[in-house]
């Protein structure tokens, strides 16, 4: 199992080189195509404009997307030069939440920027991380915009005993397989601190027959789930993070907090998580 394509989406309006960078070095890496995706659509025009006016509006908006879509292409291409000589670009003028949905078929690892705490999403310009990781149906990559590089030598799982989890440990195989040592965690919310030691002891076993060096973890929870994993892949100089995408449903997550919300707006590493 290996990463063969990877797909890489570029933001209209924030900074997409942490992401490129570490798309190209990942490319290089696993030998891998790449696809580049932006997207944007026509936002609603004033409710006070019509006739010529709006055609006016209309034509700039749309020669403003035309060329940033083409210096997003540029850019793109201009960064995997010297990475990987299989690039593809793919762009449209539609929702970018959907179109990059739309386009996950085609690669096996799915690269986006994190969102950012209490910034508001342009849903015209921007994917919506929270609402993408749920339907891509492949791994996502959440790469913040301050994330230097993704060595990914040392690796941290947030685990928690569901499907989520599990289908995101799998998917992470071929960068597992390639770090130098692995800390499987738990924080039981039920304190239960037994079961909590039984399940990651089978995690790393289960590691340990792939060929994967890992430790098991139990803590107690400090503070809010997502933040503690971060702090402690601080202390074990940690720069991925690897977890399910919502345990809880996503309403209870967004509303009384939970890892995948701090994974996606609040952590200044990479996230892998799966669905």
């Amino acid at each position: 199992m290996s990463y063969t394509t990877l797909m890489v989406h570029l933001d209209f309006d924030h900074p997409n080189d942490a992401r490129l960078k570490i798309t190209a070095d990942l490319a290089a890496r696993f030998d891998a195509s790449v696809i580049g995706v932006t997207a944007c659509a026509e936002s609603t025009p004033l409710y006070f404009a019509d006739g010529a006016a709006l055609d006016l509006i209309l034509e700039k908006e749309n020669e403003e997307i035309g060329k940033r879509i083409k210096d997003l292409e540029n850019r793109f291409r201009s960064s995997l030069s010297k990475r990987s000589d299989r690039v593809e670009w793919r762009s449209a003028r539609i929702q970018p939440t959907a179109f990059l949905e739309s386009q996950c078929r085609a690669a096996d690892l799915i690269i986006i920027g994190a969102g950012r705490k209490d910034e508001p999403i342009d849903y015209y310009r921007q994917v919506d991380p929270g609402d993408f990781v749920t339907t891509a149906g492949r791994p996502v990559l959440m790469v913040p915009q301050e994330a230097e590089s993704l060595k990914a030598e040392r690796i941290l799982v947030g685990w928690k005993d569901t499907r989520e989890c599990r289908r995101a440990v799998y998917d992470a195989l071929p960068l597992l397989r390639q770090s130098q040592q692995v800390i499987v965690a738990e924080i039981p919310e039920d304190n239960d601190f037994v079961a909590a030691q039984e399940h990651v002891e089978d995690v790393v076993r289960w590691m340990k027959a792939h060929g994967i060096t890992a430790e098991a973890r139990v803590a107690a929870p400090t503070m809010a789930p997502g933040l503690q994993l971060d702090a402690l892949a601080g202390e074990e100089n940690v720069d991925l993070i690897i977890a399910g995408a919502y345990g809880h449903s996503r309403l209870r997550e967004w509303v009384f907090g939970g890892v995948t919300r701090d994974l996606v707006t609040s952590v200044p590493r990479c996230s892998l998580l799966s669905h």
